[in-house]
């Protein structure tokens, strides 16, 4: 996981505020980014710290820079591209991704979800929904609360109400209600097969190879909050990390 936000490098940040604005569409395709100076001048950091940002933004397929002419967002692909290394980059999907709910959330039983939740009950809240980019289903995700966390979403309307569409995120809006905000994110990524009720919310065959990602979500407290199992449609999707040496 990377550090915590306040503990980020300069650079980092600054990368992080221009491509929530580029996923935004703050800098439609054609319009130039402002300059090194202009935000070396704005944020009050050095050309270097900027340049270093625009290498990120450039490795990930953001933006692409023109020699004379400056810095422009890259065309829109119909693939979902976005680059995580914090919680608060997973918090930003909301940005330029819709929420659609296709299992409104409830209480039920769940052995293996209550398991990796280190419960002391096997009892659970559950929700499923479609994550969505320009109308497009690229992601069938199933949530899973302990009890008291769960309590805290129910008066949502966005989580208890079938084919709901809207732009937050589970883990954002648990970030507003708990005592303690979330912290960590551990996950693991392997490939899984499409059940009939998953390939019918994505519209793919049934046993269609799908990139399958679990996380769990802990509070500054160390507490388990929430369990994400995430099924991804390849084409139109990709998952980056970029990994950095310690120290650098």
């Amino acid at each position: 996981m990377a550090e915590p936000a306040q503990h980020e490098s300069t650079y980092l940040r600054l990368a992080r505020e221009l491509r929530t604005a580029i996923l935004r569409h703050d800098y439609p395709e054609g319009v130039r980014l402002p300059t090194e100076a202009e935000l070396a001048d704005r944020h009050r950091v050095s050309r270097q710290t900027v340049r270093r940002a625009f290498q990120d933004l450039v490795a990930e397929g953001l933006v692409h820079r023109v020699p004379g002419r400056g810095t422009f967002a890259a065309p829109r692909e119909e693939r979902y591209l976005r680059q995580f290394g914090s919680v608060d980059d997973l918090m930003g999907l909301s940005i330029d991704t819709r929420m659609d709910v296709v299992t409104p959330l409830h209480r039920r039983v769940d052995v293996d979800a209550a398991g990796l939740l280190g419960l002391h009950t096997d009892r659970v809240y559950e929700l499923a929904f479609l994550r969505l980019h320009e109308d497009t289903a690229f992601c069938h995700t199933s949530v899973f609360l302990p009890p008291d966390v769960g309590r805290l979403l129910e008066p949502l309307p966005e989580l208890t109400e079938r084919g709901t569409p809207s732009a937050f995120t589970v883990i954002g809006l648990l970030d507003e209600r708990l005592p303690e905000p979330i912290a960590e994110a551990e996950q693991n990524i392997t490939v899984a097969e499409a059940t009939p009720q998953i390939a019918g919310q994505l519209g793919c065959e049934p046993g269609r190879a799908l990139l399958r990602i679990d996380r769990a979500y802990q509070s500054a407290a160390g507490r388990r909050v929430e369990l994400a199992i995430s099924h991804f449609l390849p084409e139109h999707y990709s998952y980056r990390v970029r990994l950095r040496r310690s120290g650098r």
